[in-house]
């Protein structure tokens, strides 16, 4: 069957009923990209007339200029251009996860009354980069389908001791780090009924505006006065991460500017900084790049699938692991920065991954 895509959309309308178009934020990312309009508007699939008339009706909407075109010096956006192009940005990027979820969702119920019965993989998953590529990778190589629902490291570890889903996703930092988040997961930890498949290893650092203008060189400079952070939410595994790293730094994060302010993903994270809004947030390094924002690498995780033993049997099981040890999985992490998947498709015992977790439950 055809794949169910959910996008976000917002509107903005005058007294008049008139409505901002959404072709323009298209042309405004392609200003933004190339600096020149005859370029944005090949880019957006729009001529440069229809281009320019778009962004001259919406300057006329706003009442102020959208873009600044000098002979010579190419085109620019101006403050307000790059303000509505960031809050499309910042729109799709804390939307994305909770609407990937809602279309995988709509995907499975709708297919099951016109398309013949198929097996499928239900996966919850910690929000990151690798773990998004797993839709297109079935899609791609694979009759199964694919339910992907996007919740916290915690929540996803839930989901598989109560047989909620095949698979969980989470993950787990290196060294001492990852003993602290261990003590966190413990209790979702079955390790005679559980088995893990190693799926990326990943770093994740400190965002920070371009050219890092409050020299900013780890977590205690966050307690300076005058810097502000965006957060993670409170059952994310990054936030996890993120607490552990500033008590190690012996910064109170209690009073640290910003820390109750709270985003969902690592690109809403990226989003909120590129606004300057905050001075630093932390996350993985492909959102970093996505928003061109500085990146600091302060902690080398694992991601992991867990599952159950009897999901592990299911031949639909056996097949995601099988691609995951393929070229194809290895040629979509190599377009991600600051990812590696040298033991994708492994599979591995809890009390040999984590020597240091109580195997007598």
């Amino acid at each position: 069957m055809s794949k169910i895509v959910v996008r976000p959309a917002w509107l903005v309308s005058n007294e008049a009923g008139e409505e901002l178009d959404q072709q323009l934020f298209p042309v405004l990312q392609a200003i933004h990209d190339a600096g020149k309009l005859t370029v944005a508007a090949a880019k957006a699939g729009l001529s440069y007339r229809h281009a320019w008339n778009l962004i001259g009706r919406w300057s006329t909407f706003f009442g102020s200029p959208l873009v600044n075109l000098e002979r010579g010096r190419g085109t620019t956006l101006t403050p307000l251009g790059e303000k509505l192009l960031w809050a499309e940005q910042r729109i799709n990027a804390r939307l994305a996860p909770q609407l990937e979820s809602l279309a995988s969702e709509l995907n499975l119920e709708i297919s099951k009354l016109v398309t013949t019965a198929r097996s499928t993989l239900r996966i919850h998953a910690s929000h990151g980069f690798a773990v998004a590529k797993l839709p297109e990778l079935l899609r791609a190589h694979s009759q199964i389908q694919l339910d992907l629902r996007y919740l916290g490291a915690q929540e996803s570890l839930a989901s598989v001791a109560r047989g909620a889903c095949n698979f969980g996703g989470f993950h787990v930092p290196e060294g001492k780090l990852g003993e602290q988040a261990l003590a966190q997961y413990a209790k979702w930890l079955l390790p005679d009924k559980q088995k893990l498949i190693h799926l990326v290893t990943r770093t994740q650092g400190l965002f920070l505006a371009r050219g890092n203008p409050k020299k900013i060189r780890g977590f205690a400079d966050l307690g300076r006065p005058g810097v502000t952070f965006i957060n993670r939410q409170r059952s994310s595994g990054t936030r996890l991460l993120i607490d552990q790293l500033l008590e190690n730094a012996g910064v109170d994060y209690q009073r640290l500017d910003g820390y109750q302010t709270e985003e969902f993903t690592h690109a809403a994270i990226a989003a909120y900084v590129a606004s300057g809004m905050a001075d630093a947030g932390f996350g993985v390094e492909p959102a970093a790049r996505q928003f061109a924002l500085d990146f600091l690498p302060m902690a080398k995780e694992r991601y992991f699938l867990i599952c159950r033993d009897d999901s592990l049997a299911l031949p639909e099981s056996q097949e995601l692991i099988g691609l995951l040890r393929g070229q194809a999985f290895l040629d979509l992490i190599a377009g991600l920065p600051g990812y590696s998947a040298p033991r994708a498709g492994q599979i591995e015992s809890i009390a040999d991954a984590f020597p240091s977790i109580d195997t007598r439950k």
